[in-house]
């Protein structure tokens, strides 16, 4: 059998060794004790999410939260900062259920500007001060909102990132909307902002109103946004 030349032979990428039984044991070690945190933060957010909903308020305490959890207040500090960590931290999940559930809404709709009305209704009714009936979120959600906005000053960073995705999907939204004709803006980005500070803070101004039948509802939302959209 005639040799093969070295040059006629291409050269092969060598498999990466598997790891040793070190590096092995060290994973399992490292994704256990993950898992571990993991289920005591849960725990922790928990416990604050039901004094919540029993209170109307986060007039809660950290040492009701580590009793509530059945946990330690040494085990509290090693995940959290203070009560205001735990409460941003309560926002972000209320963000990210609120992010999943306006997907699902607008997931449902094909034209463009029905998909931007499914968004900014399904964010009014997130948003909603009565919460009577609760149509969105397993918790209330007011007491958060009116906590976060006064971290806001201090903790700006945070809530414009657990926003962010919201902002993201509502731009695309804004430019579908646009490139199809269905509504005139200038500035995107700008647009955005307005939609969506509009929608989220109705709320506020909501809670000036005395008389329910007063307050301002999703669709009158929908409806004053759209004009602004020249729709």
């Amino acid at each position: 059998m005639r040799a093969v030349p070295m040059a006629d032979v291409e050269p092969t990428e060598e498999e990466p060794d598997p790891p040793g039984w070190r590096e092995r044991a060290v994973s399992r070690s490292l994704d256990a004790a993950r898992t571990r945190a993991e289920e005591r933060v849960q725990r922790f957010l928990d416990a604050a999410f039901e004094l919540i909903d029993e209170k109307g308020s986060t007039e809660f305490t950290i040492q009701e939260v580590v009793e509530r959890s059945k946990q330690s207040l040494r085990s509290f500090y090693e995940y959290f900062d203070g009560k205001d960590d735990i409460v941003l931290a309560l926002f972000e999940e209320t963000v990210r259920e609120a992010v999943t559930d306006i997907n699902t809404a607008v997931g449902a709709e094909t034209d463009p500007l029905a998909r931007l009305r499914a968004f900014a209704v399904t964010l009014h009714e997130w948003c909603d001060p009565t919460e009577s009936p609760r149509k969105r979120g397993k918790h209330r959600r007011r007491p958060i909102s009116e906590f976060s906005m006064q971290l806001a000053a201090n903790y700006a960073d945070r809530v414009r990132a657990a926003l962010r995705p919201q902002t993201r999907l509502l731009h695309e939204l804004v430019t579908a909307a646009a490139d199809a004709g269905a509504i005139e803006v200038v500035d995107v980005r700008r647009a955005t902002a307005l939609v969506q500070q509009t929608v989220m803070y109705t709320w506020f101004g909501n809670r000036l109103v005395e008389k329910p039948e007063r307050r301002i509802d999703a669709d009158a939302t929908w409806e004053f946004c759209l004009h602004g959209l020249g729709g």
